[in-house]
């Protein structure tokens, strides 16, 4: 690429500041190959030197690289462009992972595949990279956006370092982006907004801060890992409109309350909270997730009483409170729920527990109560640790989080501006009458049984791939420990957005969990 233009210089600059973030939140990872400070300046420097002024990649870009050899294609051409760009990007590569991508043949570079075009079934072009547990050091390059047919990009658990340029807003194709376990940095990477056809999100185990844009909830995605990162944010109400059957909100620092419209999330599995900052009482909406199997909502700061609604959880399988701030008494229903196998609600301050909790109808069931305030039970709170909790409960029919589930109270009927007419023998009428309008929140509706996702099979050649997302691992609670949720399979995208991949990705591929760190 050479040196940098006066606008790239003046662009490094403005980035200077920013730069020195991305130093220290790259040195504060750990890795099993850990680069030294002056390695990790290096990569952050290359990277900012080489933004294109006002982060847009001009079509003259591909002249800049001297291209050896013949292309079957102008696409391929693009792409080999695009590859050593990432290649020069990178700074340690321990496994050799790009060592064998030199000269034109791009389709034979390891951990990148090819496929027809869509709009082409004759030209062939890149459609994947995945380049998981490579433990490769480096940067996104803005010249990826040359990858214009790319639809799968797997970076699991490498030693990236920097910012998710805003050039990929070219790739129109992504349906799954994974770049989980890496260095991350910055606010939340908006390019991913701009992708019709992506399904799965994962940027987990980064350090990604700031907001989450309400938009990513009206996006058509199958899985949306945020977990693990630096998010200050309140949850917001556009969550309701999301079609993910499986998000992970946990090891943040999200605040506030869980909206109302998560009842609205009719697709929703599985869904995480743990270990943020959120508070205030349950919406009683949550009890019309009934096709949840996974709820955990454990260490934060919840208060009142689990509502009654949670019995709607028809398939909840585990279920996990632990650690907030809940008082009252542990719901009958919720003990009674038909296919619970891990209830967890330890680190509270309830009082009373019921029979059905204390010895369980059926067997492999775990209950786990403990570090209440439960009279007669081992390993609970001192009644000096209990006293100021319980003795000030909280109502949460006037709490915030939890209010404007039940009906409004009609309007008071306001007197009559004008002085009354005189006597008539003509009756007045009857005053009006108020009827008080519906109830915001309705019952839990019926559990519905919908068939499993289809398996999509387009016309040879080739096959489709939908890697499905890693599996979910709750950290360990004081005593049970949830298994992994089965995996999770993206629809097939809509027909012009049919996302024709290489087989060798299959069904059987899946961004495994980071192993690096504990927890989801």
């Amino acid at each position: 690429m050479g040196l940098p233009s006066g606008t790239r210089m003046a662009k490094l600059q403005r980035w200077e500041a920013f730069g020195c973030f991305l130093l220290i939140s790259c040195l504060l990872a750990t890795s099993a190959l850990a680069l030294t400070d002056v390695e990790v300046a290096h990569i952050v420097r290359r990277q900012l030197m080489n933004f294109p002024p006002n982060d847009e990649l001009p079509d003259e870009a591909e002249y800049e690289v001297k291209v050896n050899g013949t292309f079957a294609n102008h696409r391929l051409k693009r792409a080999y462009i695009g590859l050593q760009a990432l290649k020069k990007a990178i700074y340690s590569d321990p496994f050799n992972k790009t060592a064998n991508w030199v000269g034109p043949d791009v389709c034979a570079y390891t951990g990148v595949f090819c496929a027809k075009a869509l709009d082409d079934k004759n030209v062939d072009t890149v459609a994947g990279i995945d380049l998981n547990h490579a433990d490769i050091a480096g940067h996104l390059p803005a010249e990826l956006a040359m990858l214009t047919d790319l639809a799968l990009f797997h970076l699991n658990s490498n030693r990236f370092c920097g910012i998710v340029p805003k050039t990929l807003s070219r790739l129109t194709l992504m349906f799954e982006f994974d770049i989980s376990n890496n260095r991350f940095v910055g606010p939340f990477p908006e390019v991913v907004l701009t992708w019709p056809a992506v399904k799965y999100i994962d940027l987990r185990f980064n350090n990604f801060e700031g907001k989450v844009p309400p938009e990513i909830f009206e996006k058509p995605l199958d899985a949306l890992f945020l977990n693990n990162n630096r998010f200050v944010s309140t949850i917001p109400e556009t969550i309701g409109k999301s079609t993910v059957s499986v998000v992970t909100f946990a090891n943040n620092k999200f605040e506030g309350c869980i909206p109302h419209s998560i009842g609205k999330m009719a697709n929703l599995n599985e869904i995480l909270f743990l270990n943020n900052k959120l508070a205030g009482c349950f919406p009683p909406e949550i009890g019309m997730l009934t096709n949840v199997t996974l709820f955990d909502v454990s260490s934060n700061n919840f208060v009142g009483s689990l509502p009654e609604t949670i019995a709607g959880m028809k398939n909840v399988e585990f279920l996990d409170v632990s650690r907030n701030k809940l008082t009252g008494m542990v719901p009958e229903s919720v003990c009674k729920l038909p296919k619970l196998s891990n209830f967890t609600y330890s680190g509270n301050y309830f009082q009373v527990e019921p029979n059905t909790c204390r010895l369980p109808s059926r067997k492999n069931i775990v209950l786990d109560g403990t570090d209440n305030c439960l009279a007669d039970r081992p390993q609970q709170k001192s009644a000096k640790e209990c006293q100021p909790v319980v003795s000030r409960p909280v109502d949460c029919s006037k709490d915030k989080c939890s209010r404007g589930s039940s009906p409004p109270k009609p309007p008071t009927p306001k007197p009559p501006v004008h002085p009354p007419p005189p006597p008539s023998p003509v009756p007045s009428p009857p005053p009006p009458v108020y009827s008080p309008p519906p109830p915001v929140y309705s019952p839990p509706p019926p559990p519905v049984h919908s068939p499993p996702p289809p398996v999509y099979s387009p016309p040879p050649p080739p096959p489709p791939v939908h890697s499905p997302p890693p599996p979910v691992h709750s950290p360990p609670p004081p005593s049970p420990v949830h298994s992994p949720p089965p995996p999770v399979r993206s629809p097939p995208p809509p027909p012009k957005l049919a996302i024709f991949l290489p087989p060798n990705l299959g069904f059987d591929y899946s961004s495994p969990p980071p192993p690096m760190f504990p927890g989801y």
